[in-house]
């Protein structure tokens, strides 16, 4: 377990920090329900950027290591961990009417420069450029899912010009560019919705829908980043865990 930041370790800056940080959770130096440093605090410890300790951070309130209290701070969590016993999980999402096919409208398919800390997410140089894909889609005419996705443009450039409403992104990207998904990490929740975001799903005065962040892996690369709102009234999750063998 990493204890100092290691400029030569070809590990990204955030992954090192996450790992110090929660060796300090994990040996007890920060105990459950203690408040941990600052953002400015961590960043002189670490001789590291704000966007590179907020990732970090952000990264382990996801985990459930962290959670934030508004006005006050970050604390330690308590987690459940059961000692030696190993866990895969299978997660799915579910339509509530069984059987449905989506139809898609693409509204932004594009390059740009990342913004907040998108390019750490990525693990890309700063300054490099993104593709940006924006896409709503459909159940009898209906919108029931609102779609952001990211993606290095180095990696996929010809994506710019392929047909996003009649192919799926995933074949594409595992046909064309020879970037087979191997591995992919759910973050569920809630979200406040802008209005521009209510009014493209039609949810006139509901403010809130699911929302799920995906970041998938092509070996130990990540190639790509999505967020997804959902209407709360057309999806459901199923999660499945089974022991490892």
């Amino acid at each position: 377990m990493l204890t100092v930041i290691d400029r030569d370790n070809p590990l990204n800056l955030y992954v090192q920090l996450m790992d110090i940080l929660k060796g300090k959770m994990e040996s007890g130096d920060w105990p459950v329900n203690a408040q941990i440093p600052t953002e400015d605090e961590l960043c002189r410890a670490y001789e590291v950027s704000k966007a590179t300790v907020r990732l970090a951070v952000s990264e382990l309130v996801r985990k459930g290591y962290l959670v934030r209290h508004q006005g006050k701070g970050t604390f330690v969590c308590k987690r459940a961990i059961q000692e030696g016993l190993a866990m895969l999980t299978s997660f799915r999402e579910l339509m509530l009417d069984a059987g449905v096919v989506f139809s898609t409208k693409v509204l932004a398919q594009t390059v740009m420069t990342p913004t907040d800390d998108l390019n750490l997410i990525l693990e890309i140089p700063e300054g490099s450029h993104v593709i940006y894909l924006k896409r709503l889609r459909f159940v009898d005419s209906e919108p029931v899912l609102l779609q952001e996705t990211y993606l290095p443009y180095r990696i996929c450039p010809q994506l710019l010009h392929d047909n996003l409403e009649n192919n799926s992104l995933i074949e594409l990207l595992e046909v064309n560019y020879q970037l087979r998904i191997t591995k992919v990490q759910d973050f569920i929740g809630v979200s406040s919705l802008l209005k521009p975001e209510s009014d493209l799903l039609g949810l006139d005065g509901q403010t809130s829908a699911l929302v799920l962040e995906q970041r998938f892996f092509s070996g130990p690369r990540q190639i790509m980043y999505t967020r997804s709102l959902k209407r709360p009234d057309r999806f459901k999750f199923f999660m499945e865990r089974e022991r490892r063998p």
